[in-house]
């Protein structure tokens, strides 16, 4: 799943280095950290607000991890990590599942979005998946996960596919919908409906979530660093965690830290980015941080495969392991 813009637009690749806190003492030597790429899938972000409170407060350091935060499309870093070209990248099930069925062995170690974060938005009020019937409906375009969850939530809800009129419009929801040339749009949760309503408008959402439950945004690495490397595997999760359990008990504190890492956030943006990362809590809130439900899986790979996106279904089990999600 390709991560979203919030309001403005960075570009550019950023490198953020995490250095290993010295070993005290005049004699100690300190250790080697082990130098870890982590790619993000997107431009620096509010809603990498965990990474960023783990790469701040040290808990990457204190695992003895040098990380270093790369910013890309999820597509190719999928590839980079799938030969081992690049060890982590955050991303979501359904190009896990689609990367498994091209012969890439990655796999799903850390969930980190508990819901699906795609939704259809409305200016006008819409209660059901069958009030669009009718419509135009903005979609960014007919590929990645607005796509898939654009489908997923018409097959869900039985609607026919043809009788809404499908616009790619590129990614100008908000504004399309403003301007009156889509009547709904294909939007992330988090990001257009926060947007509309700062401004003052009312909008109507209906997630995904609420009728599939769809694998979303985790932690993938491959079957490699698993089989040679797994207690950096272990390392790397409880790090990222750490992150994420501090950034859902002090929103206020991971924000004051993401505002160090996204370039595009000021005082006047600052608003809408506190309430965008405040809409990402509910999407990542969990009793049980990090861990995957197998039918999620289940579900996931049969639509994919129901709606042609996937010829075969492969072993559930390759797709994804809780093996180094820490009890509590």
């Amino acid at each position: 799943m390709g991560w979203r813009k919030g309001s403005g637009i960075w570009v550019g690749i950023v490198l953020v280095t995490i250095a290993v806190t010295a070993l005290v003492g005049c004699t100690a030597r300190t250790p080697e950290a082990h130098s870890v790429t982590l790619a993000m899938g997107y431009i620096p972000n509010v809603q990498f607000a965990p990474v960023y409170v783990a790469a701040e407060k040290g808990y990457f350091a204190q695992e003895g991890i040098e990380v270093e935060l790369d910013y890309g499309m999820e597509h190719d870093l999928l590839k980079l990590v799938g030969t081992n070209e690049m060890q982590f990248v955050i991303g979501s099930g359904d190009q896990v599942i689609l990367a498994r069925n091209q012969g890439l062995p990655v796999v799903y170690v850390m969930n980190w979005y508990r819901r699906f974060p795609v939704a259809v938005a409305s200016l006008e009020p819409v209660a059901k998946p069958q009030d669009l019937v009718g419509k135009d409906v903005g979609i960014p375009g007919l590929y990645g996960a607005s796509y898939i969850g654009w489908q997923a939530l018409i097959d869900a809800a039985g609607v026919d596919a043809a009788g809404v009129n499908l616009v790619s419009i590129g990614y100008t929801q908000a504004e399309s919908m403003v301007a009156g040339q889509v009547d709904a749009a294909v939007v992330y949760a988090m990001n257009e409906p926060v947007q509309l309503r700062q401004q003052g408008y009312e909008v109507y959402v209906l997630p995904v979530a609420d009728y599939i439950d769809l694998v979303s945004n985790g932690l993938i690495t491959n079957e490699e660093t698993i089989a040679k490397e797994p207690e950096l595997v272990r390392s790397v999760v409880r790090a990222m965690l750490r992150g994420l359990q501090d950034t859902l008990d002090d929103a206020d504190e991971a924000f004051a830290i993401c505002r160090q890492y996204v370039p595009e956030i000021d005082d006047e943006t600052a608003p809408l980015q506190r309430a965008v990362l405040e809409e990402s809590l509910n999407f990542w809130r969990s009793e049980d941080l990090g861990r995957s439900d197998p039918a999620a899986w289940d579900a996931s790979q049969a639509f994919m495969r129901q709606i042609g996106l996937i010829d075969t279904e492969v072993d559930v089990s390759t797709l994804f392991t809780n093996d180094y999600i820490e009890a509590p």
